[in-house]
């Protein structure tokens, strides 16, 4: 990373996710710290583009107020392993809102690459199972 990279900013990117992540069910995030064509993957997506970024933030939201009673995203850390890479470790949980009421568990992690100027271009996110597991916890046991 060059100068433009001022630390300043990558500890406001790291502050900003700290604050942002643990409440990404119930409130929209900060898209100022990622760049218009943030490329994003996870297990069941993959997309650029921060209007799609928007769509899929916006989507969990939704189907996490339709589907559960209770849903939470612990934030575990966020750290600076590399000077152009920041990484989240998490955890989802939650209540199907079903008759057996489900519960929903599995753990994450979050890759985020940056530029040179300290925005988030690259959001790679990694679970402890496949979806297909998950899925499965919201049959009755």
């Amino acid at each position: 990373m060059s100068q433009k990279n001022p630390k300043s900013q990558i500890e406001r990117v790291i502050e900003t996710l700290k604050n942002d992540l643990p409440t990404l069910f119930e409130n929209d995030i900060s898209y100022d710290i990622y760049t218009k064509d943030i490329y994003f993957q996870d297990p069941v997506n993959r997309f650029k583009g921060k209007f799609n970024y928007r769509i899929i933030f916006w989507t969990l939201r939704f189907h996490a107020r339709l589907f559960f009673t209770e849903i939470y995203f612990d934030l575990h850390e966020v750290n600076q392993p590399d000077p152009d890479t920041i990484k989240a470790y998490w955890t989802v949980r939650g209540t199907l809102r079903v008759p057996w009421k489900a519960q929903l568990f599995f753990n994450g992690d979050s890759t985020y690459k940056l530029t040179e100027e300290g925005l988030i271009y690259d959001h790679l996110d990694r679970w402890d199972r496949k979806p297909r597991e998950i899925l499965k916890q919201f049959l009755p046991q």
